[in-house]
């Protein structure tokens, strides 16, 4: 008697399948931040430096590819605030302490609890705030975001090895000021730009992309040097970025008050 035939098919769901590279990506920048940890433990703050500039590249990549490829999910979304806590909390408190603060013993160890704790908070309000509607304010982060504020934190080690150290800076002084300082930015609700929504007219897309194209290859050459400016060049960008976001601010209330004056000479 002949045995009826049984087609087994395996369907993997496509949803799981594009959800596997954007968290994928997260890992590694899971790995690549605890790596920083080990090479500052073996004093090539150089490697340090870098794993924890690769891990902010990962970190910029793995969200939007998630939304490209329609692969975000809650998992993605948790994973990714573990990232940044590790990569850009953890890792470069390490960093500096095995560097500069643990001369400084008790109090060294306090500043980097305190920095840790702070990107904690951080990254726990945004998750928060992130469910709210969309509006104007999407273009603007409350307070400094984690992989920002990790660079801002590495900036003394950053300068003193890149070349520019002609100032001849205390840095028993200046690093416990950049983790204060830092720390306070992190948690605050100062405006930031995020540089989501950035809208490039199609003209000058060529110039946009020679520019990455020349900022990379800068990179490559000069590493400290270009993150030394780029360090230098945000921190300029903070009070810009207030005082846009207030008249932004100024301009949506206005707006407000003007309609709803008008819904009242209608009634």
């Amino acid at each position: 008697m002949e045995k009826p035939k049984t087609n087994l098919k395996i369907v993997a769901d496509k949803k799981s399948a594009r959800v596997i590279l954007p968290n994928m990506l997260t890992l590694i920048g899971v790995c690549i931040g605890l790596s920083s940890i080990r090479f500052a433990l073996d004093e090539k703050f150089e490697l340090a430096i870098i794993a924890i500039i690769f891990a902010a590249l990962i970190d910029g990549l793995d969200g939007r590819i998630a939304r490209l490829i329609k692969g975000t999910s809650k998992v993605g979304k948790e994973l990714d605030s573990l990232t940044d806590m590790i990569s850009f909390g953890v890792a470069p408190a390490f960093i500096m302490y095995f560097w500069k603060l643990n001369t400084l013993e008790r109090f060294g160890w306090l500043l980097c609890l305190v920095y840790v704790i702070c990107v904690a908070l951080r990254l726990a309000r945004f998750n928060v705030n992130s469910n709210t509607d969309s509006s104007w304010k999407d273009n603007f982060f409350e307070g400094v975001p984690s992989p920002a504020g990790a660079i801002l934190l590495l900036t003394p080690l950053i300068i003193s090895l890149s070349g520019f150290d002609f100032l001849q800076l205390n840095y028993n002084i200046i690093t416990p000021i950049f983790f204060v300082i830092t720390s306070f930015l992190l948690i605050s609700k100062f405006p930031s730009y995020s540089f989501k929504k950035i809208v490039i007219p199609r003209r000058t897309t060529i110039f946009l992309l020679f520019g990455i194209v020349l900022f990379f290859g800068l990179l490559l050459i000069y590493t400290f040097n270009v993150i030394a400016i780029s360090a230098v060049v945000y921190v300029f960008l903070l009070p810009i970025s207030f005082f846009h976001f207030q008249k932004l601010k100024k301009k949506h209330e206005n707006d407000k008050i003007q309609d709803e004056d008008d819904l009242e000479d209608i009634l």
